[in-house]
């Protein structure tokens, strides 16, 4: 039976992405207090009216109660169960922000005061984050954006391949959070300073072919994809299943753009699991 906990900080999505599981066909379980978790899995496994996919939520709203998930976890570890963990983590601004949109005072501050409560909440949360399976940072999603990536991740049979998520950005603003492997294209010459692509992305092929054009871009991709493909095994072993790949250049929009395409078709030719998200390109289009 996959067995999923879902868990991560408050306004990182937990209930969109538990939703989603159940859209799936999960059988789902919100807010389960921990101590409770195990008995819930075996009943689950011993009934005949429940599907072999479950899923739990589980946050720090339940005060010391949460304290036993360690525990709870490893006794899950000695059950006959595909045992799954999915973090959903944000940044400290992108969640002051959704907070204000919704006008709803923090669940783990006791004064309510939202910065504070979600500095409390990491802290309490890092030693799950760090047991996750999975760690998305949900800080560039809307909702429809995290549907598919819990799409990506959980639909159909379970896949065991490493999942690639590739994301382009701009380094003005900002590495992405959750980048395992952050690669920067500024050894590439930029046709910002080319007449006629400055307004152009690298998704226009003239600006695709002019990047693609030279030697030293050929050669990142290749050496890439085969690091990737050779080290893909290894990872999964270790029981690391995504690798998120940031693909960086100034704004964006140009070279950033265009590699991160070329090696999310590259990856797709291999059949390898594969996700692209382009972070920066509409911000730098609207600029």
């Amino acid at each position: 039976m996959k067995f999923t906990i879902v868990t991560g900080l408050s306004g990182a999505g937990r209930s969109s992405a538990l939703k989603r599981l159940e859209d799936l066909g999960y059988y789902c379980v919100d807010n389960l207090m921990p101590e409770l978790i195990p008995q819930f899995a075996r009943l689950c496994m011993e009934s005949t009216h429940i599907r072999d996919k479950v899923a739990v939520t589980v946050d720090t709203r339940m005060g010391d109660f949460f304290d036993s998930i360690y525990a709870t976890i490893d006794e899950l570890k000695t059950m006959d169960l595909d045992l799954d963990i999915l973090f959903l983590d944000a940044s400290d601004a992108v969640l002051v922000k959704r907070f204000k949109e919704v006008r709803r005072s923090h669940p783990v501050s006791g004064s309510g005061e939202i910065l504070s409560g979600i500095h409390m909440e990491r802290r309490k949360l890092q030693q799950l984050k760090d047991m996750a399976n999975h760690v998305v940072d949900t800080s560039s999603y809307n909702v429809m954006k995290l549907k598919k990536m819990i799409d990506t991740m959980y639909s159909g049979d379970h896949d065991t391949r490493l999942l690639i998520s590739i994301i382009s950005f701009g380094y003005k603003r900002g590495i992405p959070l959750d980048a395992d492997m952050v690669f920067d294209m500024r050894f590439i010459e930029n046709p910002y300073y080319i007449e006629g692509m400055r307004r152009h992305s690298g998704l226009d092929e003239d600006v695709r072919e002019f990047v693609l054009s030279f030697d030293q871009t050929q050669f990142f991709l290749t050496e890439l994809v085969r690091i990737v493909e050779t080290l893909s095994p290894c990872f999964v072993s270790e029981d690391k299943n995504q690798l998120v790949i940031g693909i960086g250049c100034t704004g964006g929009m140009h070279r950033s753009v265009a590699v991160a395409e070329e090696l999310y078709k590259r990856f797709s030719e291999k059949g390898m699991r594969v996700t692209l998200e382009h972070r920066d390109l509409t911000l730098e289009k609207n600029c």
